[in-house]
């Protein structure tokens, strides 16, 4: 049997365990192992089990991980997601539809800090949902904005997604971060748009809120301050070149825990943001363990190559390829995690992409922006779920029914990124 063909059959091994719901990081290192003693010898395959996990877990490259989730946490345990929103509310609340505006506004600017969408969308639901159903908003509209709304964890940086992306593809993550940001803020103007259609076509759907002077939205901004802040002093010393992604997620990580002090946040609290960071932080480097013993397979199986010759032998436009890579990516998108699929499929196809000539940091924002549509589509969509587990009284139903117009919105999103790539790479 050929090594592309052992490739294929581990790789149809693999994808059937996580049909049957089995760990992902698991799947992919048990196939990585297997693959490679099933091609090389099992005795050199034993030696990268045993030496592989060591040398992710030590590797400086994928320190700024922990530091960005630990972002998150620590701005969660202070409540800033709560003064955030009240702050965009004083702006737009007085509008039909305006608590909603504010919700994306919210998940937008609280997204810059956390770079999850998971934990974006959890802060911002236990705030904003039990706000927008007193207003008399209607479940769909009010999960549907959240579950979107937390989507923009992954594209405006910093974001865990682009960085595991540059670290896979060996692309700057400076340059990668620099790239998420304007298709980020369209995502966070089309969410926007989206919501005043939505109100302008049902406008039963949502009601105007109370009124606010100019005063009350003037004192309202102060919400926003150290997001912005912290934003800005991140993405600027990264552009000017004060300091390295990996410095600057320290940097953050600090300037966050100095605010979260100051606004009141205790010793306890401060040890439940440590815990819960180790843990999704434990859970991000068991799938990339998996993923690196997965690779490893990949090389000495030669399927990259070997894909690469067969869709040169097709005479596809490079165009069609991207399209194949996509819809690849959003069909697995709908039954797995967005980090455990970047690190899956990005391995593979990513030499289809090198060899069709696109950008690789182009390439990376597209495929970002693909993965965002899995985390609010069916069966699956992480985001939905999350929103659930803080309102179990909506159904699972009434959340994808309200989530459908911005997944329509994303596919437009998707479409001017393709269509003008300066959008994504003008800033480089």
């Amino acid at each position: 049997m050929s090594t592309s063909m052992i490739g294929m059959v581990c790789i149809a091994a693999m994808l059937l365990l996580i049909a049957l719901r089995a760990p992902v990081a698991l799947t992919m290192a048990l196939a990585g192992f297997v693959g490679f003693g099933w091609i090389v010898a099992f005795d050199p395959a034993v030696s990268i089990l045993a030496s592989g996990p060591f040398e992710t877990l030590s590797n400086y490259s994928f320190s700024p991980i922990p530091m960005f989730i630990l972002m998150g946490v620590f701005a969660s345990k202070a409540r800033m997601s709560q003064e955030l929103f009240e702050g965009s509310r004083a702006m737009f609340g007085s509008w039909r539809g305006g608590m909603g505006l504010a919700a994306v506004m919210s998940c937008g600017i609280f997204s810059a800090i956390s770079g999850s969408s998971m934990a974006t969308a959890a802060s911002m639901s236990r705030v904003a949902l039990p706000e927008m159903e007193k207003n008399g908003y209607a479940p769909t509209l009010a999960t549907g904005v959240l579950a979107a709304g937390g989507t923009l964890g992954i594209m405006i940086p910093p974001s865990i997604a682009l960085l595991l992306y540059a670290l896979i593809t060996e692309q700057s993550v400076g340059d990668m971060f620099i790239a998420g940001i304007v298709p980020g803020l369209l995502g966070l103007v089309m969410y926007g748009l989206t919501v005043a259609v939505m109100v302008t076509l049902y406008p039963n759907i949502a009601q105007p809120g109370k009124a606010t002077t100019l005063k009350e939205k003037l004192l309202g901004l102060k919400g926003l301050v150290p997001f912005t802040g912290v934003f800005l002093f991140i993405i600027g010393g990264i552009y000017t070149g004060w300091f390295t992604p990996t410095e600057a997620s320290a940097v953050g990580a600090g300037a966050t825990l100095l605010i979260a002090v100051i606004r009141g946040m205790r010793f306890e609290q401060f040890k439940e943001a440590i815990g819960e960071t180790l843990v999704m932080s434990a859970m991000i480097f068991f799938m990339i363990i998996g993923a690196e013993i997965f690779g490893y397979f990949l090389s000495v199986s030669r399927i990259s190559f070997s894909l690469v010759e067969y869709v040169d032998s097709l005479q596809l436009s490079p165009y069609m390829v991207l399209l194949c890579v996509l819809i690849i990516f959003m069909l697995l998108g709908c039954v797995m995690d967005s980090i455990a699929m970047l690190l899956l499929t990005v391995p593979v196809v990513y030499p289809l992409i090198e060899a069709a000539g696109f950008d690789p940091i182009w390439f990376g924002i597209v495929a970002v922006i693909t993965v965002e549509l899995g985390l609010i589509t069916p069966p699956v969509g992480m985001n939905v779920f999350v929103i659930k587990s803080v309102a179990p009284h909506i159904s699972i139903g009434e959340m994808y029914k309200g989530v459908m117009p911005f997944v329509i919105s994303d596919l437009l999103r998707l479409a001017l990124i393709v269509t003008f790539p300066f959008l994504a790479i003008g800033l480089l």
